[in-house]
C-alpha cells in the first residue's frame, strides 16, 4: 500500500470504530429504556429506577459529544500529518532516537491530558456529584493528576526507554523479548501493586479485629484459604461506589474491600463478597488471566514486528522518514480491529469466571447474602439492570445482575 492508501485505511478504521460505539451505545440505550425485568423488580424502588435511568442517559450523552470530539481531533491530527509535525519540531531539541521517542510520547500525554481535562472534571464534579457519587475535592484531584504525572515520568519513563532500546537494537526480532520485559513488568505490578502503587492514591488499613474479621477468618480456615492480607481502602474520599477486589500472588496475596463496601452492606453480605473473590483465587482465575494476557501480548508483539519498521506507516502520518515511534501509533490503529475480536473473548472468558466465583461462593458460604450484596450494589451504582445483549458481549467484563441470579438459582 502506498502511504496514501494507509493513511485513508486507518481514518476508515477510526471513523468505523467510532460509528460502531456509537451505534452500540444507542441501541443499548433504547433496549434499557422497557420496563424493569420481572426477577428484577424488587430491586429498584420507582424513584431510584428512575434516577438511574436519568444517570445512564447522562452518562451515554456525555459519552457520545467526548467520544466526538476525540474522534474528530484525531482526525484533524492525521490528515494534516500532526504526528509527524511534532517528531520534526522535536528532532533539533532531541537527536538521541530512543530519548526522542520518550519525549514524542510524554508530549502527547501532557497534551491528552490538557485535552481531556475539562471533560474528567465535568464528569467528576458535574455528572458524578448531581447523581450523589462523587466526595473528591478539588484539592484530591490536582494531587492525584500531580501523582500520575510522576508515576508515568518514572514508571513510563524506565519501560519505555527500556522497550525502545530493545526495539531499536534488536530490530524485527525484538517481540520476543519486548515480550519476556512487559511479562516481568506485569508479575511485578501484580505482585506488588497493592503495596507499592496503590497506597499512593489510598489508605490501606488491616481489616480491625472483632466480629466482621472473625466470622471472615472463620469462613477462610473453613474452605482452606490461608488468609492474612485483608485490607480497607478509602475509597469513600472520591467516590461513594463499593467494591472489592483480589490481587497478588503466593504469600503476596491480597483482599482489599472498600469502607464503603463494608459501610453500606451487612457482615453475612460482606464475608459471601469475600468468598466470591477467593473463588476467583481457588479457581486459579488470576494465574490463567496472567497466562492468557502474556499469550495475547506475544501475538500483538509479532504483528507489531512486521509492521513498526515500514517507512511508509511513518510517512502516512506525516514523517519524512522511518520513524519507530509514529510507527507504534499507526500500528495501535491498525490493530483496533483485531483488538476488539480479542476484548471480546478476553470479556467472555471474564464473564465465565464471574460465574464460577459466584458458584464457589454460593457452594462454600450461601447463595442469598450473595443475591442481597449484589443486588445493594446495583442500586448503589445507579447500574443498568436491562442493557442491550449484544451490548453486554461486547462491553461487559462481568454478567448482567440477573445472569447472575438466575445462574445462583439454578446451583
Amino acid at each position: 500500500m502506498s502511504p496514501d492508501q494507509l493513511l485513508y485505511l486507518i481514518i476508515g478504521i477510526v471513523v468505523l470504530d467510532y460509528f460502531f460505539d456509537q451505534t452500540l451505545d444507542f441501541i443499548n440505550q433504547k433496549h434499557s429504556n422497557g420496563e424493569i425485568p420481572e426477577k428484577l423488580k424488587g430491586v429498584y424502588k420507582e424513584d431510584e429506577y428512575v434516577k438511574s435511568q436519568a444517570y445512564q442517559k447522562v452518562c451515554s450523552r456525555f459519552s457520545f459529544w467526548t467520544s466526538a470530539f476525540s474522534t474528530i481531533l484525531i482526525l484533524v491530527i492525521l490528515y494534516f500529518g500532526g504526528f509527524g509535525y511534532l517528531d520534526k519540531l522535536l528532532a533539533p531539541y532531541v537527536a538521541d532516537p530512543i530519548l526522542r521517542s520518550l519525549a514524542f510520547f510524554g508530549v502527547l500525554f501532557v497534551f491528552s491530558d490538557i485535552i481531556n481535562l475539562p471533560f474528567t472534571y465535568y464528569s467528576t464534579f458535574v455528572i458524578e456529584e448531581r447523581f450523589g457519587f462523587n466526595k473528591m475535592t478539588i484539592k484530591t484531584f490536582v494531587v492525584d493528576k500531580l501523582k500520575g504525572y510522576l508515576l508515568a515520568i518514572i514508571i513510563g519513563g524506565l519501560l519505555g526507554y527500556a522497550l525502545m532500546w530493545i526495539v531499536i537494537e534488536l530490530g524485527q526480532d525484538f517481540w520476543m523479548y519486548a515480550l519476556i520485559l512487559i511479562t516481568g513488568f506485569t508479575l511485578f505490578m501484580n505482585l506488588f501493586y497493592t503495596s507499592l502503587i496503590l497506597p499512593i492514591f489510598n489508605k490501606l488499613s488491616p481489616l480491625e479485629d472483632g466480629e466482621l474479621k472473625d466470622k471472615i477468618n472463620a469462613y477462610a480456615k473453613r474452605v482452606d484459604f490461608p488468609l492474612d492480607n485483608i485490607f480497607i481502602i478509602d475509597g469513600s474520599k472520591r467516590s461513594t461506589k463499593a467494591n472489592a477486589f483480589f490481587s497478588g500472588l503466593g504469600k503476596k496475596k491480597k483482599i482489599v474491600l472498600y469502607d464503603t463496601l463494608i459501610n453500606d452492606h451487612s457482615q453475612e453480605e460482606l464475608v459471601a463478597v469475600l468468598a466470591h473473590e477467593v473463588g476467583h483465587f481457588k479457581k486459579k482465575h488470576i494465574v490463567t488471566g496472567l497466562i492468557l494476557s502474556v499469550f495475547q501480548m506475544g501475538i500483538t508483539f509479532y504483528v507489531m514486528s512486521l509492521l513498526i519498521f515500514n517507512s511508509d506507516l511513518s510517512t502516512a502520518l506525516g514523517a519524512e522518514e522511518l520513524s519507530i515511534h509514529i510507527n507504534f501509533i499507526a500500528f495501535g490503529m491498525l490493530y483496533a480491529p483485531i483488538s476488539r475480536v480479542t476484548g471480546l473473548f478476553m470479556n467472555m472468558l471474564s464473564r465465565k469466571n464471574e460465574y464460577e466465583a459466584d458458584a464457589f461462593a454460593v457452594n462454600s458460604y450461601d447463595a442469598k447474602p450473595l443475591m442481597s450484596a449484589l443486588k445493594r450494589l446495583s442500586v448503589s451504582s445507579l447500574s443498568n439492570l436491562a442493557p442491550h445483549p449484544f451490548y453486554v458481549k461486547m462491553n461487559y467484563s462481568h454478567p448482567t445482575l440477573l445472569q447472575r441470579l438466575e445462574a445462583m438459582e439454578k446451583l
